[in-house]
């Protein structure tokens, strides 16, 4: 297991460099398997990286029928609501890709409705979801890409600061109350579930995240820098600006 820190200029060029790498990494385990899984993360980095992935004419090399799509966390909220993380994928590249991304490839996150009216309800179902798609005697598919953005607090999906989430241990999802960060309902894989992924990236951009970046990479608590728990089994990158970079790189 491998770690590597890739430093860009700023935000924008962050965007578009991850969008081309994800693009690369997805053909190149296409030139070997299939099919390939990737987690999304939202978050403003996370979008624009979706939506330079729309814009980049490579998209049309990779074979989406063989593409299935996931989500690390996601608000509790009603079915298109505009903060979920999952309207905003759509928005940004789902919907762009039409016939080409099977509709049955797109795993979100269960809404909240009539008949899912906690957080926990929504994540049992999604562990469900997950545990179809695992290998024999895991609870997650093996994701290709990992893609996770971090907050300024060193939160990752919604895994924050010393908050019990970050205890759940044996399951692949959790509901979560009480997030710091509005909305207080959410849904989010554990560490369990993360640490499933082949190839997690940590995506990050702007000055306020400089501290939690240089918290995570110096190996801070897990409890107080939940980043820091990020790995893939084969290779993690950490994604940056010059600004998230700060002076720990």
């Amino acid at each position: 297991m491998s770690r590597l820190v890739i430093v860009h200029p700023d935000a924008a060029i962050l965007a578009e460099a991850t969008a081309a790498r994800l693009l690369t990494r997805v053909l190149d385990v296409q030139s070997e398997r299939s099919p390939v899984h990737l987690v999304l993360t939202g978050g403003t980095v996370g979008i624009a990286t979706l939506a330079a992935v729309a814009r980049n004419p490579v998209r049309t090399a990779v074979d989406w029928s063989q593409v299935h799509l996931w989500w690390g966390d996601e608000r509790f909220l009603p079915d298109g609501d505009p903060d979920r993380n999952e309207t905003q994928a759509r928005d940004a590249l789902i919907d762009s890709l039409g016939d080409a991304l099977p509709a049955a490839n797109v795993h979100a996150i269960p809404a909240l409705d009539a008949t899912v009216a906690t957080p926990e309800l929504s994540a049992a179902l999604y562990a469900d979801e997950l545990a179809r798609w695992a290998p024999p005697g895991a609870q997650a598919p093996a994701f290709d890409v990992l893609l996770l953005g971090m907050g300024p607090d060193g939160h990752v999906a919604s895994l924050f600061p010393g908050h019990p989430a970050l205890e759940a241990a044996g399951v692949a999802t959790v509901g979560v109350h009480a997030s710091p960060k509005p909305p207080p309902q959410r849904v989010s894989l554990t560490f369990d579930a993360l640490h499933a992924a082949r190839e997690a990236w940590v995506v990050a951009a702007g000055p306020e995240k400089a501290e939690a970046v240089a918290s995570a990479l110096s190996g801070g608590p897990v409890e107080q820098t939940p980043a820091a728990g990020v790995h893939g089994q084969e290779r993690t990158l950490w994604l940056l600006d010059v600004a998230a970079a700060g002076t720990a790189v």
